[in-house]
Protein backbone atom coordinates (compact mmCIF):
# COMPACT_ATOMS: atom_id res chain seq x y z
CA UNK A 1 0.00 0.00 0.00
CA UNK A 2 1.05 3.69 -0.70
CA UNK A 3 1.97 5.50 2.19
CA UNK A 4 -0.41 7.82 4.45
CA UNK A 5 0.26 10.65 2.05
CA UNK A 6 -0.03 9.17 -1.19
CA UNK A 7 -3.23 7.28 -0.47
CA UNK A 8 -4.88 10.29 0.58
CA UNK A 9 -3.57 12.18 -2.47
CA UNK A 10 -4.75 9.06 -4.80
CA UNK A 11 -8.25 8.75 -2.90
CA UNK A 12 -8.61 13.09 -3.56
CA UNK A 13 -7.55 12.55 -6.79
CA UNK A 14 -10.10 9.63 -8.34
CA UNK A 15 -12.57 12.35 -6.55
CA UNK A 16 -11.79 14.87 -8.23
CA UNK A 17 -12.48 13.29 -11.83
CA UNK A 18 -15.54 11.03 -10.88
CA UNK A 19 -17.71 13.80 -12.13
CA UNK A 20 -16.16 13.56 -15.51
CA UNK A 21 -16.14 9.23 -15.26
CA UNK A 22 -19.89 9.37 -14.66
CA UNK A 23 -19.96 11.32 -17.92
CA UNK A 24 -18.07 9.30 -19.76
CA UNK A 25 -20.25 5.86 -17.82
CA UNK A 26 -23.52 7.78 -19.54
CA UNK A 27 -21.55 8.39 -22.57
CA UNK A 28 -20.70 4.42 -23.06
CA UNK A 29 -24.32 3.73 -21.97
CA UNK A 30 -25.97 5.37 -24.94
CA UNK A 31 -24.06 3.26 -27.55
CA UNK A 32 -26.51 0.29 -27.46
CA UNK A 33 -23.39 -2.27 -27.99
CA UNK A 34 -25.91 -5.35 -28.46
CA UNK A 35 -23.63 -8.28 -30.04
CA UNK A 36 -22.14 -7.58 -33.72
CA UNK A 37 -23.16 -3.42 -33.34
CA UNK A 38 -20.26 -3.25 -30.73
CA UNK A 39 -17.72 -1.23 -32.95
CA UNK A 40 -18.96 2.35 -32.47
CA UNK A 41 -18.82 1.85 -28.43
CA UNK A 42 -15.20 0.34 -28.94
CA UNK A 43 -14.83 3.43 -31.37
CA UNK A 44 -15.18 5.69 -28.28
CA UNK A 45 -13.06 3.26 -26.10
CA UNK A 46 -10.41 3.71 -28.37
CA UNK A 47 -10.52 7.29 -28.74
CA UNK A 48 -10.48 7.49 -24.99
CA UNK A 49 -7.42 5.58 -24.45
CA UNK A 50 -5.97 7.53 -27.25
CA UNK A 51 -6.57 10.80 -25.22
CA UNK A 52 -5.23 9.45 -22.49
CA UNK A 53 -1.46 8.40 -24.22
CA UNK A 54 -2.00 4.86 -24.25
CA UNK A 55 -0.61 3.27 -27.45
CA UNK A 56 -4.15 1.53 -29.19
CA UNK A 57 -4.41 -1.90 -30.39
CA UNK A 58 -7.47 -2.40 -32.31
CA UNK A 59 -8.25 -5.35 -34.01
CA UNK A 60 -11.39 -7.33 -35.70
CA UNK A 61 -11.28 -11.03 -34.44
CA UNK A 62 -10.28 -13.80 -36.89
CA UNK A 63 -12.16 -16.99 -35.48
CA UNK A 64 -9.61 -19.01 -37.15
CA UNK A 65 -6.49 -17.54 -35.27
CA UNK A 66 -8.68 -18.71 -31.84
CA UNK A 67 -10.67 -21.95 -32.83
CA UNK A 68 -8.02 -24.00 -32.03
CA UNK A 69 -7.42 -22.42 -28.41
CA UNK A 70 -8.55 -23.77 -24.78
CA UNK A 71 -11.10 -22.22 -23.72
CA UNK A 72 -13.12 -21.36 -27.23
CA UNK A 73 -16.64 -21.19 -27.91
CA UNK A 74 -18.56 -22.61 -31.25
CA UNK A 75 -19.78 -19.21 -33.18
CA UNK A 76 -22.93 -18.91 -34.93
CA UNK A 77 -22.71 -15.41 -36.12
CA UNK A 78 -20.66 -13.62 -37.84
CA UNK A 79 -17.64 -11.73 -36.52
CA UNK A 80 -17.03 -9.65 -39.38
CA UNK A 81 -17.55 -6.36 -37.40
CA UNK A 82 -16.17 -8.08 -33.69
CA UNK A 83 -13.66 -5.67 -32.59
CA UNK A 84 -11.46 -5.66 -29.58
CA UNK A 85 -9.35 -2.51 -28.36
CA UNK A 86 -6.71 -2.76 -26.11
CA UNK A 87 -4.87 0.67 -24.85
CA UNK A 88 -1.45 -0.33 -23.67
CA UNK A 89 0.52 1.86 -21.60
CA UNK A 90 4.40 1.39 -20.85
CA UNK A 91 6.62 2.69 -19.32
CA UNK A 92 10.42 3.77 -19.90
CA UNK A 93 11.64 1.67 -17.41
CA UNK A 94 9.09 -1.10 -16.32
CA UNK A 95 10.08 -1.66 -12.33
CA UNK A 96 6.67 -2.88 -11.07
CA UNK A 97 4.67 -5.61 -11.84
CA UNK A 98 2.18 -5.50 -14.85
CA UNK A 99 -1.50 -5.52 -14.65
CA UNK A 100 -4.66 -5.97 -16.93
CA UNK A 101 -7.48 -4.26 -16.41
CA UNK A 102 -10.11 -5.98 -18.43
CA UNK A 103 -13.85 -4.82 -18.85
CA UNK A 104 -16.20 -5.70 -21.80
CA UNK A 105 -18.56 -3.62 -24.16
CA UNK A 106 -21.36 -5.96 -25.32
CA UNK A 107 -24.68 -6.01 -23.60
CA UNK A 108 -27.59 -8.02 -23.53
CA UNK A 109 -30.62 -7.43 -25.21
CA UNK A 110 -34.06 -4.84 -23.91
CA UNK A 111 -36.42 -6.55 -23.87
CA UNK A 112 -39.70 -4.88 -24.77
CA UNK A 113 -39.36 -1.27 -24.32
CA UNK A 114 -42.05 -0.21 -22.19
CA UNK A 115 -41.02 -2.81 -19.27
CA UNK A 116 -38.10 0.18 -18.91
CA UNK A 117 -39.61 3.11 -16.43
CA UNK A 118 -37.04 5.13 -18.95
CA UNK A 119 -35.27 4.35 -22.28
CA UNK A 120 -32.92 2.37 -21.41
CA UNK A 121 -30.25 3.72 -24.30
CA UNK A 122 -31.00 7.21 -22.73
CA UNK A 123 -28.87 7.03 -18.88
CA UNK A 124 -30.10 8.65 -16.32
CA UNK A 125 -29.01 9.42 -12.41
CA UNK A 126 -31.69 9.07 -9.67
CA UNK A 127 -31.03 8.51 -6.25
CA UNK A 128 -27.89 7.60 -6.45
CA UNK A 129 -28.02 5.13 -9.08
CA UNK A 130 -26.58 5.57 -12.95
CA UNK A 131 -29.57 3.91 -14.91
CA UNK A 132 -29.82 2.22 -18.51
CA UNK A 133 -28.77 -0.91 -19.99
CA UNK A 134 -25.09 -2.04 -19.56
CA UNK A 135 -24.61 0.86 -16.87
CA UNK A 136 -23.51 -1.99 -14.35
CA UNK A 137 -23.08 -4.66 -16.61
CA UNK A 138 -20.46 -3.16 -17.24
CA UNK A 139 -19.58 0.40 -18.84
CA UNK A 140 -19.10 1.65 -15.38
CA UNK A 141 -16.31 -0.71 -14.55
CA UNK A 142 -14.84 0.00 -18.29
CA UNK A 143 -15.29 3.69 -16.89
CA UNK A 144 -13.16 3.13 -13.75
CA UNK A 145 -10.25 0.98 -15.37
CA UNK A 146 -10.01 4.40 -17.51
CA UNK A 147 -10.35 6.61 -14.31
CA UNK A 148 -8.18 4.69 -12.23
CA UNK A 149 -5.51 5.73 -14.66
CA UNK A 150 -6.64 9.03 -14.65
CA UNK A 151 -5.76 9.74 -10.82
CA UNK A 152 -1.99 9.08 -11.42
CA UNK A 153 -2.59 11.57 -13.91
CA UNK A 154 -3.74 14.00 -11.98
CA UNK A 155 -0.96 13.84 -9.57
CA UNK A 156 1.88 14.07 -12.36
CA UNK A 157 2.28 10.27 -11.76
CA UNK A 158 2.43 7.35 -14.18
CA UNK A 159 2.23 3.38 -13.19
CA UNK A 160 5.99 1.92 -13.30
CA UNK A 161 4.63 -1.28 -14.87
CA UNK A 162 2.85 -2.30 -17.63
CA UNK A 163 -0.61 -1.86 -17.89
CA UNK A 164 -3.01 -3.12 -20.74
CA UNK A 165 -6.48 -1.98 -20.16
CA UNK A 166 -8.91 -3.79 -22.62
CA UNK A 167 -11.96 -3.67 -23.97
CA UNK A 168 -13.63 -6.91 -25.52
CA UNK A 169 -16.61 -8.12 -27.34
CA UNK A 170 -18.42 -11.29 -26.63
CA UNK A 171 -18.38 -11.77 -22.98
CA UNK A 172 -22.15 -12.20 -22.89
CA UNK A 173 -22.17 -15.42 -24.92
CA UNK A 174 -18.72 -17.02 -25.51
CA UNK A 175 -15.99 -15.13 -23.87
CA UNK A 176 -14.15 -15.10 -27.44
CA UNK A 177 -13.05 -11.40 -27.27
CA UNK A 178 -10.74 -11.99 -24.12
CA UNK A 179 -9.39 -15.31 -25.44
CA UNK A 180 -8.38 -13.58 -28.45
CA UNK A 181 -6.83 -11.19 -26.12
CA UNK A 182 -4.54 -13.85 -25.18
CA UNK A 183 -3.53 -15.19 -28.67
CA UNK A 184 -3.02 -11.50 -29.27
CA UNK A 185 -0.11 -12.25 -26.95
CA UNK A 186 -1.56 -9.64 -23.92
CA UNK A 187 -0.10 -11.36 -20.68
CA UNK A 188 0.25 -9.81 -17.07
CA UNK A 189 1.26 -10.43 -13.22
CA UNK A 190 -2.85 -10.06 -12.60
CA UNK A 191 -5.98 -9.10 -13.85
CA UNK A 192 -8.75 -7.13 -12.49
CA UNK A 193 -12.31 -7.31 -14.08
CA UNK A 194 -14.50 -4.42 -12.28
CA UNK A 195 -17.54 -6.41 -13.55
CA UNK A 196 -20.57 -6.07 -11.03
CA UNK A 197 -19.90 -8.23 -7.58
CA UNK A 198 -21.55 -6.02 -5.15
CA UNK A 199 -18.15 -4.40 -4.30
CA UNK A 200 -17.21 -8.03 -3.35
CA UNK A 201 -14.23 -10.10 -4.46
CA UNK A 202 -15.67 -13.18 -7.45
CA UNK A 203 -13.95 -15.88 -5.72
CA UNK A 204 -15.57 -18.53 -8.07
CA UNK A 205 -17.83 -18.68 -10.51
CA UNK A 206 -19.73 -21.53 -12.17
CA UNK A 207 -19.16 -22.93 -15.92
CA UNK A 208 -21.67 -22.22 -18.45
CA UNK A 209 -22.94 -23.82 -21.57
CA UNK A 210 -25.62 -23.27 -24.50
CA UNK A 211 -26.87 -25.56 -26.71
CA UNK A 212 -30.34 -25.73 -28.74
CA UNK A 213 -32.64 -28.69 -28.53
CA UNK A 214 -34.19 -29.16 -32.54
CA UNK A 215 -37.24 -31.45 -32.39
CA UNK A 216 -39.31 -32.41 -36.00
CA UNK A 217 -42.71 -33.70 -35.91
CA UNK A 218 -45.80 -34.36 -38.15
CA UNK A 219 -47.55 -31.76 -39.97
CA UNK A 220 -51.41 -31.99 -40.02
CA UNK A 221 -54.22 -30.23 -40.21
CA UNK A 222 -55.61 -29.32 -37.19
CA UNK A 223 -58.94 -30.73 -38.10
CA UNK A 224 -57.03 -33.99 -38.02
CA UNK A 225 -54.64 -33.46 -35.27
CA UNK A 226 -54.35 -37.14 -34.43
CA UNK A 227 -52.66 -38.26 -37.39
CA UNK A 228 -49.76 -35.16 -36.36
CA UNK A 229 -47.19 -35.42 -34.22
CA UNK A 230 -46.77 -31.78 -32.27
CA UNK A 231 -43.20 -30.79 -32.48
CA UNK A 232 -44.06 -28.10 -29.94
CA UNK A 233 -45.49 -30.25 -27.16
CA UNK A 234 -42.85 -32.85 -27.54
CA UNK A 235 -40.01 -30.63 -25.86
CA UNK A 236 -42.24 -30.36 -22.83
CA UNK A 237 -41.12 -33.70 -21.42
CA UNK A 238 -37.39 -33.22 -22.68
CA UNK A 239 -37.30 -29.82 -20.66
CA UNK A 240 -38.71 -31.37 -17.66
CA UNK A 241 -35.90 -34.11 -17.69
CA UNK A 242 -33.37 -31.29 -18.00
CA UNK A 243 -34.47 -29.43 -15.35
CA UNK A 244 -34.32 -32.99 -13.40
CA UNK A 245 -30.73 -33.53 -14.55
CA UNK A 246 -30.64 -29.77 -12.66
CA UNK A 247 -31.39 -30.79 -9.39
CA UNK A 248 -29.17 -33.70 -9.84
CA UNK A 249 -26.26 -31.76 -10.45
CA UNK A 250 -27.26 -29.61 -7.26
CA UNK A 251 -27.69 -31.99 -4.83
CA UNK A 252 -23.96 -33.04 -5.31
CA UNK A 253 -23.07 -29.87 -4.40
CA UNK A 254 -19.12 -28.02 -4.76
CA UNK A 255 -17.48 -26.72 -2.11
CA UNK A 256 -16.87 -23.51 -3.25
CA UNK A 257 -20.54 -22.81 -3.43
CA UNK A 258 -21.08 -23.85 0.19
CA UNK A 259 -23.48 -20.50 0.49
CA UNK A 260 -25.97 -21.42 -2.40
CA UNK A 261 -28.80 -23.26 -1.92
CA UNK A 262 -29.07 -23.90 -6.23
CA UNK A 263 -25.70 -22.69 -8.12
CA UNK A 264 -26.87 -24.70 -10.63
CA UNK A 265 -29.38 -23.00 -12.83
CA UNK A 266 -30.89 -24.41 -16.06
CA UNK A 267 -32.53 -21.68 -18.23
CA UNK A 268 -35.21 -22.72 -20.91
CA UNK A 269 -34.57 -18.79 -22.46
CA UNK A 270 -36.11 -19.49 -25.84
CA UNK A 271 -38.76 -21.14 -27.85
CA UNK A 272 -40.00 -21.24 -31.52
CA UNK A 273 -41.70 -23.25 -33.27
CA UNK A 274 -44.85 -24.01 -35.65
CA UNK A 275 -45.57 -22.25 -38.96
CA UNK A 276 -49.37 -21.88 -38.81
CA UNK A 277 -52.03 -21.81 -36.19
CA UNK A 278 -54.19 -24.30 -37.95
CA UNK A 279 -51.81 -26.71 -38.71
CA UNK A 280 -49.97 -29.74 -35.70
CA UNK A 281 -46.62 -28.00 -35.98
CA UNK A 282 -43.90 -30.53 -37.56
CA UNK A 283 -40.94 -28.80 -35.93
CA UNK A 284 -39.63 -26.48 -32.87
CA UNK A 285 -36.25 -25.55 -31.09
CA UNK A 286 -35.47 -24.66 -27.92
CA UNK A 287 -32.76 -22.75 -26.18
CA UNK A 288 -31.20 -23.69 -22.99
CA UNK A 289 -28.48 -22.11 -20.58
CA UNK A 290 -26.94 -24.49 -18.05
CA UNK A 291 -24.84 -23.50 -15.40
CA UNK A 292 -22.20 -26.31 -14.21
CA UNK A 293 -19.57 -26.44 -11.45
CA UNK A 294 -15.90 -25.79 -11.55
CA UNK A 295 -13.45 -29.17 -12.24
CA UNK A 296 -16.90 -30.55 -14.07
CA UNK A 297 -15.26 -31.86 -17.41
CA UNK A 298 -17.12 -29.75 -20.28
CA UNK A 299 -17.59 -33.51 -22.38
CA UNK A 300 -19.07 -35.56 -19.41
CA UNK A 301 -21.42 -32.51 -18.91
CA UNK A 302 -22.17 -32.33 -23.00
CA UNK A 303 -22.33 -36.29 -22.51
CA UNK A 304 -25.08 -36.25 -19.46
CA UNK A 305 -27.32 -33.34 -21.34
CA UNK A 306 -26.93 -36.03 -24.41
CA UNK A 307 -28.50 -39.26 -22.56
CA UNK A 308 -30.82 -37.15 -20.32
CA UNK A 309 -32.60 -35.76 -23.87
CA UNK A 310 -32.25 -39.22 -25.56
CA UNK A 311 -33.89 -41.06 -22.80
CA UNK A 312 -36.64 -38.97 -22.09
CA UNK A 313 -37.56 -38.79 -26.01
CA UNK A 314 -37.53 -42.80 -26.22
CA UNK A 315 -40.49 -42.53 -23.86
CA UNK A 316 -42.44 -40.61 -26.38
CA UNK A 317 -44.07 -42.77 -29.32
CA UNK A 318 -42.63 -40.52 -32.18
CA UNK A 319 -39.42 -39.02 -30.71
CA UNK A 320 -38.25 -42.34 -29.99
CA UNK A 321 -38.05 -43.23 -33.46
CA UNK A 322 -37.28 -39.20 -34.56
CA UNK A 323 -35.04 -38.48 -31.89
CA UNK A 324 -34.14 -34.90 -31.35
CA UNK A 325 -30.80 -33.04 -31.96
CA UNK A 326 -28.81 -31.02 -29.99
CA UNK A 327 -26.88 -27.93 -31.49
CA UNK A 328 -24.08 -26.29 -28.82
CA UNK A 329 -22.93 -22.88 -30.09
CA UNK A 330 -22.11 -19.84 -27.60
CA UNK A 331 -20.85 -20.70 -24.02
CA UNK A 332 -18.17 -24.21 -23.49
CA UNK A 333 -17.16 -22.32 -20.86
CA UNK A 334 -15.42 -24.23 -17.81
CA UNK A 335 -16.14 -22.55 -14.16
CA UNK A 336 -13.27 -20.99 -12.17
CA UNK A 337 -12.07 -20.83 -8.54
CA UNK A 338 -9.33 -17.84 -7.82
CA UNK A 339 -6.40 -19.28 -6.30
CA UNK A 340 -5.95 -18.37 -2.51
CA UNK A 341 -3.59 -16.64 -0.92
CA UNK A 342 -2.23 -14.89 -4.10
CA UNK A 343 -0.04 -11.86 -3.29
CA UNK A 344 -2.85 -9.82 -5.67
CA UNK A 345 -5.61 -11.03 -3.80
CA UNK A 346 -4.05 -10.06 -0.39
CA UNK A 347 -3.56 -6.09 -1.70
CA UNK A 348 -6.91 -5.89 -3.35
CA UNK A 349 -8.34 -6.93 0.03
CA UNK A 350 -5.81 -4.26 1.71
CA UNK A 351 -6.86 -1.62 -0.36
CA UNK A 352 -10.42 -2.32 -0.10
CA UNK A 353 -9.99 -2.37 3.84
CA UNK A 354 -8.58 1.35 2.98
CA UNK A 355 -11.29 2.69 1.02
CA UNK A 356 -14.46 1.00 2.01
CA UNK A 357 -13.24 0.81 6.15
CA UNK A 358 -14.45 -3.19 6.38
CA UNK A 359 -12.80 -6.04 5.03
CA UNK A 360 -13.18 -7.42 1.62
CA UNK A 361 -16.25 -10.21 1.07
CA UNK A 362 -15.93 -12.96 -1.37
CA UNK A 363 -18.80 -14.28 -3.44
CA UNK A 364 -18.87 -17.17 -5.26
CA UNK A 365 -21.06 -16.27 -8.82
CA UNK A 366 -23.84 -18.60 -10.36
CA UNK A 367 -23.00 -16.53 -13.45
CA UNK A 368 -19.45 -16.73 -15.73
CA UNK A 369 -17.08 -14.26 -16.58
CA UNK A 370 -14.34 -13.91 -18.68
CA UNK A 371 -11.61 -14.32 -15.52
CA UNK A 372 -11.85 -17.93 -16.48
CA UNK A 373 -9.74 -17.30 -19.71
CA UNK A 374 -6.28 -15.48 -17.35
CA UNK A 375 -6.46 -17.97 -14.49
CA UNK A 376 -7.64 -21.11 -16.29
CA UNK A 377 -5.57 -21.07 -19.34
CA UNK A 378 -2.64 -18.04 -18.49
CA UNK A 379 -2.16 -18.81 -14.99
CA UNK A 380 -2.96 -15.24 -14.21
CA UNK A 381 -4.75 -14.37 -11.35
CA UNK A 382 -8.23 -13.10 -12.28
CA UNK A 383 -9.77 -11.05 -9.49
CA UNK A 384 -13.42 -10.28 -10.38
CA UNK A 385 -14.44 -6.58 -8.20
CA UNK A 386 -16.53 -3.98 -9.20
CA UNK A 387 -19.61 -1.83 -7.69
CA UNK A 388 -23.12 -2.50 -6.96
CA UNK A 389 -25.38 -3.37 -9.77
CA UNK A 390 -29.19 -4.25 -9.33
CA UNK A 391 -31.34 -5.45 -11.93
CA UNK A 392 -28.33 -6.30 -14.90
CA UNK A 393 -30.33 -8.20 -17.97
CA UNK A 394 -33.38 -7.47 -16.77
CA UNK A 395 -35.43 -3.97 -16.70
CA UNK A 396 -34.52 -0.76 -15.34
CA UNK A 397 -30.76 -2.43 -14.74
CA UNK A 398 -28.74 0.38 -12.74
CA UNK A 399 -24.96 1.16 -11.00
CA UNK A 400 -24.88 2.54 -7.61
CA UNK A 401 -22.34 5.75 -8.14
CA UNK A 402 -21.14 5.58 -4.33
CA UNK A 403 -20.18 1.75 -5.05
CA UNK A 404 -18.52 2.67 -8.31
CA UNK A 405 -16.42 5.97 -6.69
CA UNK A 406 -15.04 3.50 -4.01
CA UNK A 407 -14.24 1.10 -6.17
CA UNK A 408 -13.01 3.16 -8.35
CA UNK A 409 -10.41 4.62 -5.70
CA UNK A 410 -9.46 0.76 -4.67
CA UNK A 411 -8.56 0.12 -8.53
CA UNK A 412 -6.20 2.85 -8.48
CA UNK A 413 -4.78 2.08 -5.11
CA UNK A 414 -4.06 -1.39 -6.54
CA UNK A 415 -2.44 -0.02 -9.30
CA UNK A 416 -0.18 2.50 -7.17
CA UNK A 417 1.31 -0.56 -5.59
CA UNK A 418 1.17 -3.87 -7.55
CA UNK A 419 3.15 -1.12 -10.55
CA UNK A 420 4.94 0.84 -8.68
CA UNK A 421 4.92 4.82 -10.06
CA UNK A 422 7.05 7.05 -11.63
CA UNK A 423 7.34 11.02 -13.25
CA UNK A 424 6.02 10.42 -16.76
Amino acid sequence: MPDADLTKRILKAVDDGFDDEVAFTAELTRVPSLRGREAPAQDLMARAMRDRGLTVDRWKIEVDDIKRLPGFSPVAVSYDDAWNVVGAHRPKRATGKSLILNGHIDVVPTGPLDMWSSPPFEPRVSGGWMYGRGAGDMKAGLAANLAALDALGRLGLEPAGDVYVQSVVEEECTGNGALACLQRGYRADAAIIPEPSGDRLGAAQVGVMWFQVKVRGRPAHVAYAGRGANAIEACFPLVKALHELEEHWNAEKHPAFAGHDHPINFVLSKIVGGDWTSSVPSWCTFDMRIGLYPDMDLADARRQVEQCVSEAARKDPFLGNSPPEIVYHGFQAEGYVLQEGTAAEALLAHCHQAVFGKALEKRAGTGTADARFFGLYAGIPAMVYGPISNDIHAYDERVDLESLRRVTQTIALFVVDWCGVAAP
